[in-house]
């Protein structure tokens, strides 16, 4: 017992969260990020290569099933919200709560047999994404030097690609062996597990630093519409942060428009089944895999906006050329892995370039992003189904395009880089 006592402080400085050991704490902090995201991820697929089959499964058609996804993005509005709470409290309460609310909405998901409860189910999953995701990029962007950021983040993002390479490939087989009901349950189950496992994280606020509010510093309780305007003050950089989020959102609803479509697309002209449908989600999980790897190896020192902007290029043209290459599966893949490559590499350089835009108010603003996206995501829910339905993959490759090129006006005229 006495020798216990000796090592004491030797034992405090390895295991401490702290420094001096911030490599190995941010080693360890983005495996489990990693593996957490992995499974999150594959829910926030898992719709896109399999929506033909879920839809037969709750007895409705793919554009109503197109609408219940849009939902789920549309409540990620309330992200924000999230990164004002994680300023106060933390990220890691506000990223275990994510998950609980995502892992039990794709249980209730799983057991629906109709529209009505799956649509509870959405909104619960979508909340709990909502809180989850742009705050964990939100706490590993405020632990790297921005000089550093894109390799951490594109790491991280790693999980996204994996996703379509391991994720999305069991989810096929599971279908095909289990029905579609069961990857509902797994997934939900392992977003809960994950929750639990996150209170290892260490506690951490996402702007300790920060300037207190007007309505702190005065002590008088302003109205509401002050309150509002102060929330979406972003400081003195607010429009190159806007126009940087505005830009993201219009390439996420290009991106989105074909993500969910491209299952029924293959299926409709086709007639691939799930587990088909399973090998072309891991193929868009190595097209992905491509895109953040370029981006941890070479966004840092290429710069942030000029790979947004190259990424942006690359994925208009990539829809442009989708269309004209829908002569067989092979060639059809191969149009869309090219848009989602390029697209992948544009929106995770986009992920560092954004947390540097108003660093002090970091929470906040990888929320907006995220409600940015979110809305985008919600659009393309909508259209992107409608648009293939009535104008065919030509409607999708143009108004992709179209809107790609969008982005690219807005990052040219308006977005700054930090460095």
């Amino acid at each position: 017992m006495a020798n216990d006592a000796y090592p004491k402080p030797a034992i405090a400085t390895s295991v401490a969260p702290q420094p001096p050991i911030p490599e190995i704490s941010l080693r360890r902090l983005l495996g489990l990020a990693i593996v957490t995201r992995l499974i999150v991820d594959t829910g926030v697929q898992f719709f896109n290569p399999f929506l033909p089959l879920i839809a037969e499964g709750l007895r409705t058609n793919i554009i109503t099933m197109g609408w219940l996804v849009g939902l789920r993005s549309l409540v990620g509005l309330l992200s924000p919200l999230f990164g004002s709470l994680a300023d106060q409290y933390g990220f890691r309460l506000i990223m275990r709560l994510g998950l609980v609310a995502a892992g039990a909405g794709a249980l209730v998901v799983g057991i629906s047999s109709g529209i009505g409860l799956a649509s509870a189910g959405m909104i619960l999953w979508g909340i709990g994404v909502a809180g989850f995701v742009p705050n964990l990029q939100a706490y590993i962007s405020a632990r790297l030097p921005y000089a550093q950021r894109a390799r951490g983040i594109g790491i991280l993002e790693y999980s996204w690609a994996l996703a379509g390479i391991v994720g999305l490939f069991l989810m096929g087989l599971i279908i095909a062996q289990f029905g579609w009901r069961t990857p509902f349950f797994v997934l939900g189950l392992g977003m809960l597990l994950m929750a639990l496992v996150l209170g290892a994280l260490p506690k951490a606020r996402a702007r300790p630093s920060s300037p207190p509010s007007l309505e702190t510093a005065t002590g008088h309780s302003l109205p509401w519409t002050r309150r509002v305007r102060q929330f979406f003050d972003l400081g003195p950089n607010a429009r190159s942060a806007y126009a940087t989020m505005a830009a993201a959102a219009a390439l996420f609803t290009a991106a989105m428009q074909v993500m969910i479509t491209h299952g029924a697309w293959l299926r409709h002209e086709y007639a691939l089944g799930p587990a088909q449908l399973g090998v072309i989600a891991l193929i868009m999980g190595v097209a992905d895999l491509c895109g953040s790897g370029s981006v941890s190896l070479l966004t840092d020192k290429f710069g942030k906006r000029r790979s947004v902007l190259l990424g942006v290029i690359g994925a208009a043209l990539g829809f442009l050329i989708m269309p004209v290459l829908n002569v067989s599966v092979a060639m059809a893949v191969t149009g869309i892995v090219v848009a989602r490559a390029f697209f992948e590499f544009a929106i995770v350089s986009n992920i560092p370039l954004l947390s540097e835009q108003a660093p002090q108010q970091r929470g906040k603003v990888m929320t907006l992003g995220a409600a940015f996206n979110l809305c985008g995501a919600t659009l393309a829910g909508i259209s992107g189904p409608w648009l293939y339905t009535t104008f065919g993959v030509w409607g999708l490759g143009l108004v992709s395009a179209t809107l790609s090129l969008l982005s690219s006006v807005i990052i040219w005229r308006w977005v700054q880089d930090a460095a």
